[in-house]
């Protein structure tokens, strides 16, 4: 999503030649190109798939709009399968129209990973549950901190559910280190993902990631915490960002693997 401009072809020819092996992909361009096709093109490429975003939007209170959810998160549990990555990431949903119960939302979440995590794990898929900042909590996600998500993943064995660190929805919370490292104790970080908070926020709020270091978090001190943790899997930089999309793709790409080296790989020792 960093760099959705360019066309999935296009992505895997420019992480060649910038020497990026992996990549993370979103389901709506995979679906347009095809999912066999994608999972050809990216193994010919020589890269691998680090997750596959996003399933979720799971509290609906409707049966046959829980139906629905519940069979579009086996569709995607599959096209993850296809595509060779181990890790689903769900965005839960927010409160369904006319509701205020926040509890018996995150419920019904839990609920459906009930169903879920056993059909993902038959696949060879895991469920990454993420929390998402506390301003998308009406309307796209009740799960708002990582004890929240670590409350409903823990219910379920770790190599089943565990839980996504996307710096940009935890970076405000003074618990989230601690959580974090409960997350590591118990195997459950299944996503890293990076991308900073710049103001003012765009109208809408959804797209208004900032490139990394051009914001408040430290990067280095978060990517410090999850070493800390135990993690030792990919990191991902996600930016939903306007002014990014609209510049060269290359570009933007190139720009970002130089922030990452500049404000999250370690130093020289």
């Amino acid at each position: 999503m960093t760099v959705r401009q360019l066309s999935l072809p296009e992505l895997a020819e420019v992480c060649g030649e910038s020497g990026i092996g992996q990549v993370g992909l979103w389901r709506a361009p995979v679906q347009a190109y095809g999912v066999d096709a994608t999972a050809k093109l990216i193994r010919d490429a020589g890269l691998t798939v680090t997750t596959l975003c996003r399933g979720g939007f799971l509290t609906a209170i409707d049966p046959s709009e829980r139906a629905e959810a519940l069979a579009d998160n086996r569709r995607a549990v599959r096209e993850a399968a296809t595509l060779g990555t181990d890790t689903l990431v769900l965005v839960s949903g927010g409160l369904p129209p006319g509701t205020r119960d926040l509890r018996a939302a995150r419920e019904r979440i839990a609920d459906a990973l009930a169903e879920l995590a056993p059909y993902a794990e038959n696949h060879g898929v895991r469920l990454a549950v993420e929390p998402l900042h506390p301003m998308y909590a009406a309307d796209r996600c009740v799960v708002s901190t990582l004890a929240q998500a670590l409350d409903l993943a823990e219910r379920f064995p770790a190599h089943q559910v565990g839980v996504t660190v996307d710096t940009y929805h935890i970076w405000w919370d003074d618990q989230a280190p601690a959580q974090i490292a409960r997350a590591g104790a118990g195997g459950r970080i299944h996503s890293f993902q990076l991308a900073d908070w710049v103001t003012p926020l765009p109208e809408g709020v959804l797209n208004g990631r900032g490139q990394i270091g051009d914001g408040a978090i430290d990067m280095r001190e978060w990517a410090g915490y999850v070493e800390a943790a135990g993690y030792t899997g990919p990191i991902e930089v996600e930016l939903f960002n306007e002014g990014l999309w609209a510049r060269d793709g290359r570009e933007v790409l190139a720009e970002t693997a130089a922030r990452f080296a500049e404000h999250v790989a370690p130093g020289p020792s």
